[in-house]
C-alpha cells in the first residue's frame, strides 16, 4: 500500500504570490552614521528597509541568498487583538498563506550554517510548527524554546500563560551544531562546584561514570582506594571503557566520595566547563521577560510611545550569541521597534530590518540613533560595555516597475530614471546591475563576458550592427529596448528583447500590499468554496474586526 503524504492544508493554500523583484532605494537624509569611529570593529553597512515585508525580502533575495546567518521574526500572533502599530486578528487561514509565503523566501537567504528563530504563543505555535517542518523540512527542526515571558499570575485565567515558543530551524542541522555557540554559567549554575578537597585546579563537581545503556564492553568491575570493588548498577553499565576510566584513575581525576568507596564518577573542573550547552527553557531570570522589554520602551521614548509587544534586550542577546559571530548578518523581517537591531548593533554583528508600519521612523530610527550616538544605555548595554559607533543605511522599495496607462495598457512606470529601470531590468534577468564608466552599454554581468544593455530607445539596424562591434566575438550582450528594427538574430553575439514586452508574465505588477490585511483574504464562492486569487489590497490599514460576516463566515472553526 502507498503511504500517503500527511501536510497541512487550509482554505487559500494554493494562491501563491509572484512578488515582484523591486529595487531598494536609498535615502541618505534617513540614514544615520557615527560622527567618527568608536573601535576598529564599527560597522557601518547595515540596512534598514521601510516597506511591505514579502516584497522587501524579495528584493534582497538576488543579492543575499545564502548569506544570512541568523534570522529572527516576531511576526503577529494572530490573537484576535488590534493592537496600536498593526493588526494582528488576520483569520487563519491567509495568516498560514502570507508566513509560508515569507518563509519561502527565509529559507532562500539562510547560509548553510544559518538558523532561523520564530517567537509565537500558541494560539498558531502548532500550525506553525508543522508550516515549517513543509517549508524547510523536518529534519531541519532544532527545538521548541520555551522562554518564560511572563512572572506574575492571571487570576482570572482557566490556565494563567506564562510562556512563548520559539521555533528554532537551521539549515544544515549537523553543520549549525558544530558552529553554534555555548551559553555562559549563571552564577547559579556555577555554585554547583565546590571545591571539597582542596583541589589546585579549583572548584569542581562528580560526574557519575555510569550510563541508562546495557553494552557487555562497558560492563567491568572498578576497585575503589578501600579496596571495595563496584559493579554497574542494576539496569545500568559504564558510561565508557575499561581504558577510559584508567586514564581518568591514572590523571587523578577519579572520585569515590568522601568515604573512598562510593559509586565512581570523575571531577569535573569550572575552569573547564566555564561554557554549557543552551535547553530549551528559558527562565525570566536569563532571558528576561515582557515588563522588562516595556520598561526598556519607557526609557528610550517614554510612557506615551511605549510599543505594545516588545521583546526584551537579553533575549534578543541569548538568540544573536548562540547563532552568531561578530560580523555575522542578522535579519529580522518584522522589525517591530527595532530589537534585533539595536542588540546586533551593540553585539558586532551586521544586521538589517524590514519594517513597513509609521513606527518605522516614530520608534526604530529613534533607537538606533541612540545606539549609535552611545545614548542608550539600557538593555544589554552595561553587559557589552557599548559605547556607540557604527550606523545604517536607510532603504524604500521602489514603485512597481510597470504601471497601467488609461487604455489598461502596461508601461514603464514614469517615475523611473534610466538608472532605476536599468537596475530593475538587471534584477529582473538575473544580472548583476554595475555600471561601466568605459563602456556605455555595460550596465550590469552575469559573468566576465556575458554583460546587458538597457535602453528606453528604438534601436536601429545600424546601431545594432555598432553595438555588436563593439561588443566583439568574446563576448555577449543582452540588450533591452522599447523597439528596434531589422533582423536581429543575424547578430550572434546580441539577444534582443521588447521592454516592458519581455517581463510582463514575470511577477505581479503595481501590487504594493502583501502585508496581514483582511483585504488580502482569499474569496470563495459558495458552495463549492472555490478558491480565487485576491485582488491587491489597498494601501490603507484595516482592523481584523472589520471583516464582513459573510467573509468571516468562511473562516468559522478554522482554530478550532
Amino acid at each position: 500500500m502507498k503511504k500517503q503524504k500527511l501536510e497541512l492544508t487550509w482554505i487559500g493554500k494554493d494562491v501563491r504570490p509572484k512578488v515582484e523583484p523591486r529595487i531598494l532605494l536609498g535615502d541618505p537624509s534617513m540614514s544615520y552614521h557615527a560622527k567618527h569611529r568608536v573601535t576598529s570593529t564599527d560597522l557601518f553597512d547595515n540596512q534598514l528597509i521601510f516597506g511591505d515585508n514579502l516584497l522587501a525580502l524579495k528584493a534582497l533575495e538576488q543579492d543575499y541568498a545564502g548569506k544570512v546567518k541568523c534570522v529572527f521574526i516576531d511576526p503577529p500572533y494572530n490573537t484576535g487583538s488590534a493592537f496600536t502599530h498593526y493588526d494582528d486578528g488576520v483569520e487563519h487561514s491567509i495568516w498560514l498563506s502570507l508566513i509560508r509565503d515569507r518563509l519561502e523566501i527565509i529559507r532562500r537567504l539562510l547560509s548553510e550554517d544559518g538558523s532561523l528563530w520564530i517567537t509565537i504563543d500558541d494560539n498558531e505555535a502548532h500550525y506553525l510548527k508543522v508550516l515549517c517542518d513543509e517549508v524547510f523540512g523536518r529534519r531541519t527542526f532544532v527545538a521548541n524554546v520555551v522562554w518564560q515571558n511572563r512572572y506574575s499570575r492571571s487570576n482570572d485565567a482557566s490556565l494563567s500563560l506564562s510562556h512563548n515558543s520559539i521555533l528554532v530551524y537551521a539549515q544544515n542541522p549537523d553543520k549549525w551544531k558544530k558552529i553554534r555557540n555555548r551559553l555562559t554559567r549563571t552564577e547559579e549554575q556555577a555554585g554547583q562546584y565546590k571545591n571539597l578537597d582542596k583541589d589546585m585546579n579549583g572548584p569542581w563537581r562528580a560526574i557519575p561514570w555510569d550510563a541508562p545503556n546495557l553494552r557487555p564492553n562497558l560492563t567491568y568491575p572498578i576497585t575503589t582506594p578501600t579496596g571495595k570493588v563496584r559493579l554497574p548498577p542494576p539496569g545500568r553499565c559504564w558510561s565508557r571503557t575499561e581504558d577510559q576510566w584508567l586514564e581518568i584513575v591514572e590523571t587523578g581525576l577519579a572520585y569515590f566520595g568522601k568515604s573512598g568507596d562510593g559509586v565512581p564518577s570523575f571531577k569535573q573542573y569550572l575552569k573547564d566547563a566555564a561554557a554549557i550547552v543552551p535547553n530549551t527553557w528559558w527562565p525570566h531570570e536569563e532571558a528576561g521577560h515582557t515588563d522588562e522589554a516595556k520598561k526598556e520602551m519607557h526609557e528610550l521614548f517614554g510612557k506615551e510611545k511605549a510599543f505594545d509587544t516588545p521583546k526584551p534586550e537579553r533575549l534578543l542577546q541569548r538568540i544573536i550569541h548562540i547563532a552568531t559571530n561578530p560580523s555575522d548578518l542578522v535579519l529580522d523581517s518584522f522589525a517591530g521597534s527595532g530589537t534585533t537591531g539595536a542588540v546586533a548593533h551593540k553585539m558586532g554583528r551586521r544586521w538589517i530590518m524590514i519594517e513597513l508600519g509609521e513606527h518605522c521612523h516614530t520608534h526604530i530610527i529613534p533607537r538606533l540613533k541612540k545606539v549609535i550616538d552611545g545614548d542608550d544605555q539600557g538593555g544589554i548595554s552595561q553587559a557589552v560595555n557599548w559605547k556607540g559607533g557604527g550606523g545604517f543605511r536607510y532603504y524604500c522599495l521602489a514603485p512597481s516597475l510597470l504601471q497601467q496607462d488609461r487604455w489598461g495598457q502596461w508601461i514603464i512606470n514614469k517615475d523611473y530614471n534610466a538608472e532605476m529601470l536599468a537596475a530593475a531590468i538587471c534584477k529582473l534577468e538575473g544580472f548583476t546591475y554595475a555600471p561601466s564608466d568605459a563602456h556605455y552599454w555595460q550596465h550590469g554581468k552575469s559573468t566576465e563576458n556575458d554583460f546587458i544593455y538597457v535602453t528606453t530607445q528604438s534601436l536601429m539596424p545600424e546601431q545594432l550592427q555598432a553595438l555588436s562591434e563593439e561588443v566583439g566575438e568574446e563576448r555577449s550582450l543582452l540588450v533591452c529596448c522599447s523597439a528596434f528594427r531589422g533582423d536581429a538574430n543575424r547578430f550572434p553575439n546580441l539577444t534582443v528583447k521588447k521592454i516592458p514586452k519581455m517581463v510582463l508574465s514575470r511577477c505581479e505588477w503595481g501590487h504594493d500590499d502583501y502585508s496581514l490585511n483582511v483585504e488580502n483574504l482569499p474569496m470563495a464562492s459558495p458552495p463549492e468554496l472555490a478558491v480565487t486569487a485576491a485582488a491587491p489590497a489597498s494601501s490603507g490599514r484595516k482592523s481584523a474586526k472589520s471583516v464582513d460576516a459573510g467573509q468571516a463566515g468562511l473562516f468559522d472553526g478554522g482554530d478550532e
